[in-house]
């Protein structure tokens, strides 16, 4: 039986390299959805980045929207976006597979962030390896205060590909 999927609000959610913007990409072909990458309104291509304050008007402005795909992990503003969301889809990746995604993405473009890294950025490793012990945490208590939004959660890509390719709109 194919997977349906009626909700137009829709967070993609992950450890970095856990493959969020590929599968968001995918979801929104499949949809139609708009789909909002947070790198992409975060970071300049300089490799600053907006204000908090100047993120979070933008944040608030797209959560008032009637349909959306979001792709971002961004642990500060989880609860204004699942609070707004219909369905969480959570890339649940073990640490050793989000480590290979952020290091096969190395050297090449992406139209999730303004730039191409060069080398594997440290600050990137390290929010990888304590993903499951401080953000992971914070998710699965958030899910458990909006019982109501419905959570897919997959712990591979080829589970959640194979879902994309059952997914009925």
């Amino acid at each position: 039986m194919a997977n349906v999927l009626t909700e137009n609000r829709i967070l993609v959610l992950g450890c970095s390299g856990s493959g969020k913007s590929t599968f968001a990409k995918k979801l929104a072909a499949r949809t139609g959805l708009p789909l909002i990458h947070l790198d992409n309104i975060w970071w300049k291509a300089d490799r600053t980045h907006i204000s908090r304050e100047e993120f979070d008007l933008r944040l608030a402005e797209i959560l008032q929207g009637e349909k959306w795909i979001i792709d971002g992990d961004y642990s500060r503003t989880y609860e204004p976006r699942i609070a707004a969301c219909d369905t969480v889809i959570l890339l649940d990746l073990d640490e050793e597979e989000c480590m290979a995604g952020i290091t096969e993405r190395v050297g090449k473009t992406r139209t999730d962030i303004p730039w191409t890294e060069q080398e594997l950025d440290p600050e990137l490793v390290e929010m990888v390896r304590s993903h499951r012990k401080t953000k992971r945490p914070k998710l699965l208590a958030l899910f458990d205060k909006y019982p109501k939004k419905r959570v897919i959660t997959f712990t591979s890509r080829a589970a959640a590909d194979a879902w994309l390719e059952e997914l009925t709109c």
